[in-house]
């Protein structure tokens, strides 16, 4: 949650006036008065040695977010405006915002650095030590500029390890299955495009490789997940936060669209979000609705469960309608046992929500539906995430998929 005194000064740094910000400018330039951007580099950019000279001649300035402090320092529009803006210039940013600077951690430099920014090796003369900074193009550093970059950063360090529902409001979630390169890989691939519903696909990563580039640029599907399910033969071996050494050589990771992904647009609706204001995980539950059958693949559909005030159903359906690449609509609204959930009590996964007497149990597609499906096809190994622990991308939650 954003305080009264962080609201006031994210209000006050949205309206800035121009002016205000070419005395900003100035205020830099005249820090570096002799630092130019080189011929080539993309405007306002600064090389590893301007950033030292920067840092020292404005001291009062705070470059990127500290651990445990608050990382969503502007509200879910902003945020979704401000991702909009980087696709369409993805070599740009606003120098002159400090939120958007942040010093990028020594994985990252070990794994997207290229060979000609890697860095001197420690030396016991303080005078060859050089400051680590990334740097991707012409010098200018690496940026940690979305929430949903810097909340991966948290959970790869350890700092969070709860369920994701509520966080990074308006960037798309995901399911994650990882599976062996070969038959199941394949019987998978085609049971997510004949279960469109329950399996939105929204990436597939390449053979062997962690990297979900496509909608996370930097992020490593082995660490970026709050918490991971690891199953062999059917059955939940166990649960880790890391699963780089469960890792298989030859993977094949998928990324499927989670219902989490328009909890900013409920928001931005006036629709609460229970599980979230508790702090519990969703409800989810097995169901009667069959899958379409893929190979040696089948099983029945799992559903997550919202209460809903009964006079906002028609907005929920509204709503979800418009994020078929988060399982659309509702597939039931009312009676659960209409779908062969007896004890609403008593979910298969997440919490227990009690429904006020003004509210109506809402049922979504979800995406641990290919965990029930593994179980019952007795898969011999297979990693996917822990039900209600996403991973969060980079992508807007209405993002064309």
């Amino acid at each position: 949650m954003v305080n009264s005194s962080m609201q006031s000064e994210i209000n006050m740094r949205s309206n800035l006036s121009e002016k205000e910000k070419v005395q900003r400018g100035e205020l830099i330039r005249s820090a570096l008065p002799a630092c130019q951007p080189q011929e080539g580099s993309p405007a306002n950019s600064f090389t590893p040695s301007e950033i030292k000279q920067l840092r020292t001649a404005v001291k009062g300035m705070t470059l990127g977010p500290q651990v445990g402090e608050d990382l969503y320092p502007i509200d879910a529009a902003d945020q979704i405006k401000l991702l909009k803006q980087k696709h369409e210039t993805s070599q740009k940013m606003d120098i002159l915002n400090p939120n958007q600077w942040s010093e990028p951690t020594e994985s990252q430099h070990q794994e997207e650095a290229h060979p000609q920014e890697q860095h001197l090796t420690t030396s016991n003369n303080i005078h060859e030590h050089e400051e680590t900074i990334n740097c991707s193009w012409h010098g200018a550093p690496k940026i940690l500029e979305t929430p949903a970059q810097m909340f991966r950063q948290k959970v790869r360090k350890g700092f969070f390890e709860s369920p994701t529902n509520g966080q990074c409001p308006g960037f798309m979630q995901c399911n994650l299955v990882v599976l062996p390169q070969g038959p199941i890989a394949f019987d998978f691939l085609l049971f997510c495009q004949r279960n469109k519903k329950a399996c939105p696909l929204i990436e597939v990563c390449d053979v062997g490789s962690p990297h979900p580039v496509g909608v996370a640029r930097g992020a490593d599907l082995r660490t970026d997940i709050p918490k991971y399910a690891i199953y062999k033969d059917g059955v939940l071996h166990k649960e880790v936060s890391d699963v780089t050494e469960y890792w298989p050589e030859q993977s094949v990771a998928f990324l499927i669209g989670c219902s989490f992904t328009y909890d900013g647009a409920f928001l931005d609706a006036g629709i609460p979000l229970r599980s979230a204001e508790l702090g519990r995980n969703v409800p989810m539950y097995r169901t009667n609705l069959p899958c379409r059958t893929s190979g040696s693949l089948s099983g029945n559909m799992v559903v997550s469960m919202k209460p809903i005030p009964a006079i906002d159903i028609a907005k929920e359906v509204e709503i979800t309608s418009q994020y078929p690449h988060a399982h659309g609509g509702p597939v039931c609204v009312g009676n659960p046992k209409s779908i062969g959930i007896e004890n609403i009590d008593k979910p298969d996964w997440g919490d227990s929500i009690q429904i006020r007497d003004d509210e109506v149990p809402v049922f979504h597609a979800c995406g641990v539906t290919p965990q029930n499906v593994l179980m019952d096809s007795k898969v011999p190994f297979a990693i996917t995430h822990s039900p209600g622990y996403m991973f969060i991308t980079d992508l807007p939650c209405d993002c064309d998929i």
